[in-house]
């Protein structure tokens, strides 16, 4: 046996892989008899085929435009496509998902076979988050969110599958391509992370039981809108630049631009991440279903929290549509907490300046 079979050997039985730890945790859904840890499974390796894009994409014809617009109005890059196709081939392959909703369709994609319509899984994602840093090599990812079919097994998937609020998600997590490839995902009983070990082509178990902290240093936000901020956010960044040694201020921002990667630093240092609704997008930019509605679910079960700024759970939040968006107040418990005061006396003060 060579030494390197022989090292892959030992890194097998040295850590816990993603599909064992899956496998493992699988008695905890005692409705579901595989299905979901077979979907969970295939994820993870269409998140390998991804990866391995990513990394050569500077080597490649892969970067450019391909001349389309996605249904956000975004100029679609080549790699947002495979990656698009890549998930959606998985899913469908897993035989446990009836159907998708994705960021670069318009429309829900349904899997029509006999076999695709038994699943009991719809999924909704973002397969390529951040994808306008792909040509100065910064980190981006893959954020995706299942839910329970409630239409009837044995048909095609219809729209009400995918009009569910974020309470009723089963698993949601994030793929994380950076100078490291991280793949975090939730069940409901807790928030676990795994960094592929490129030696061996597996997910490891890498972050277990992840916890962010109630409180931190860093807010992420685009200042770069701050005259278009409603009021709260304005007040909100001062507070944070202010020194204040009792509450370990000043702040520093940190804003890539990139969700997945913003999240994750505030997932492990603490911090939180704004995106208000401003001029242009009044209802906010980020999509309510397969960007918000996952992301809001890891936080909640790492100990932190999501809502619009004004109090409003994200996750209790009921969609109307697919491509539906919505303000997005995210992160460390306490700081959320103070961002939403802010957002409340502003408003309060704005609706009394009114009434006089």
């Amino acid at each position: 046996m060579s030494t390197e079979k022989n090292y892959r050997e030992q890194v097998k039985h040295r850590v816990t892989t993603l599909n064992e730890f899956i496998i493992e945790r699988q008695n905890e859904f005692p409705y579901a008899k595989g299905e979901l840890s077979r979907l969970l499974s295939h994820i993870g390796l269409a998140a390998k085929i991804v990866n391995r894009e990513v990394n050569k994409a500077g080597l490649v014809d892969i970067l450019g435009e391909i001349g389309a617009v996605n249904v956000q109005g975004e100029s679609v890059k080549k790699l947002d496509v495979f990656a698009d196709e890549k998930f959606i081939n998985a899913l469908q392959a897993s035989s446990e998902c009836c159907g998708i909703a994705s960021e670069e369709n318009k429309d829900i994609v349904i899997f029509d076979t006999e076999v695709a319509k038994k699943g009991k899984y719809i999924v909704t994602m973002d397969p390529l988050d951040g994808s306008s840093n792909i040509d100065v090599n910064v980190s981006i990812g893959t954020v995706f969110s299942i839910y329970r079919r409630i239409s009837q097994t044995g048909h095609k998937a219809e729209l009400q599958d995918f009009l569910q609020e974020g309470t009723r998600q089963v698993a949601a997590g994030y793929i994380l391509y950076g100078s490291s490839t991280v793949l975090v995902y939730t069940t409901g009983r807790g928030v676990n992370g795994f960094t592929l070990d490129p030696s061996i082509g597996e997910f490891c178990l890498s972050h277990p039981n992840m916890k962010v902290p109630d409180s931190g240093q860093f807010y992420s936000i685009n200042e770069g809108n701050y005259v278009h901020f409603p009021l709260g956010v304005k007040r909100y960044i001062k507070y944070c630049q202010v020194y204040d040694k009792q509450t370990n201020r000043p702040y520093s921002t940190r804003y890539i631009g990139s969700l997945v990667a913003d999240f994750h630093r505030n997932m492990l240092k603490g911090g939180i991440f704004i995106y208000p609704a401003i001029e242009g997008y009044p209802n906010g930019k980020l999509r309510l279903l397969y960007e918000c509605n996952p992301i809001a679910f890891l936080i909640e079960q790492a100990g932190g929290k999501a809502s619009d700024g004004m109090d409003k759970r994200i996750m209790d939040i009921i969609p109307t549509s697919l491509h539906q968006r919505v303000p997005f107040f995210i992160g460390s418990r306490s700081m959320v907490e103070t961002a939403e005061t802010f957002m409340r006396e502003a408003e309060e003060e704005e609706k009394n300046k009114k009434s006089i």
